[in-house]
This record gives C-alpha cells, structure tokens and sequence, in this order.
C-alpha cells in the first residue's frame, strides 16, 4: 500500500505489517492532533530514506514533508527513547 496518495513508494518505505508494528511506538500525539500537519506514517519513512540512503536532511526529495519537520520529529522520537523502547 502506498502511504500517501501524492507520491509513489521508495523501497525505503514501511510497508503495512511494519507499519503496525512500529506505530505504537512512535505515538506521542494522536494523529488528529492540531499540531500535525504530517502523516506520522511520512515522517518515519522520510527517516527510513535519510538513513537508507544516507543522504543530508536538506536534500529529501520534496515529496516528503519539509526537511525541518522529520528532523523535529526525529528529535521528538530520540528524546522520548521510542526507539529504544522498539527494539
């Protein structure tokens, strides 16, 4: 399944059993949050690209949410020890 209806999958993408794995995790807000203006689903798998690929965070393709809003929420995730938590 394709996470967004805007763009096509990259093999980097969560695909949906991973997906439910790791969503409980990564919840720290609802998704209807006002806040959010992202798919928590997007922002995970534009952090699986910036790690897959290696590549700097300002150059994610522009079909991801903003650069500036996965590093926040990177942030958010590590301070909050989500992945810790996953593994």
């Amino acid at each position: 399944m394709c996470p967004s209806p805007h763009r096509k999958p990259y093999p980097s993408d969560v695909n949906d059993d991973e997906w439910s794995l790791v969503v409980p995790y990564l919840t720290l807000m609802t998704e209807a949050a006002p806040q959010r203006d992202h798919s928590l689903r997007e922002l995970f798998n534009a952090l699986r690209y910036v790690i897959r690929y290696g590549i700097a965070w300002r150059a994610m393709p522009n079909d991801f949410p903003p650069w500036a809003a996965v590093y926040q929420q990177s942030q958010r995730w590590l301070a909050a020890g989500c992945f810790e938590a996953l593994a």
